[in-house]
């Protein structure tokens, strides 16, 4: 059974071009969402796997939202997803509780696969 994700991100166009390349490579997208408040309600509604959550959300912190999804009793994995690389949120992206991160241009089922896995295992 593939890996259930819930794509969240302020760009619509980056939201269709996702799934899209997620769903033909195997990922299993249940729902896309541009705010905060409809990754949660969203999350809570379709329980995905693993949410891809965009550091960069417009007026709201994708960051914040990572620890909102990954923490209490209905915790879900969270991968940081950005435009930058990695060495530019480096000491946020540790300081999270997300189980890793992946540039939006390396962004596949199995790089969000391998994640899950890895976090599943540790």
């Amino acid at each position: 059974m593939p890996t259930s994700c819930l794509i969240v991100d302020d760009q619509r166009s980056f939201l269709r071009a996702a799934k899209s390349v997620l769903e033909a490579d195997g990922l299993d997208v249940v729902g896309v969402a541009d705010s905060v408040d409809e990754a949660m309600r969203l999350a809570a509604e379709l329980r995905p796997d693993v949410v891809l959550v965009d550091i960069d959300l417009a007026d709201e912190s994708g960051l914040e939202l990572a620890s909102r999804l990954a923490t209490g009793a209905d915790a879900i994995d969270v991968v940081l997803i950005s435009t930058h690389g990695e060495e530019d949120f480096a000491e946020l992206i540790e300081a999270s509780p997300a189980i890793g991160f992946l540039p939006k241009t390396e962004l596949s089922a199995g790089a969000v696969n391998a994640l899950v896995q890895r976090a599943g295992s540790a």
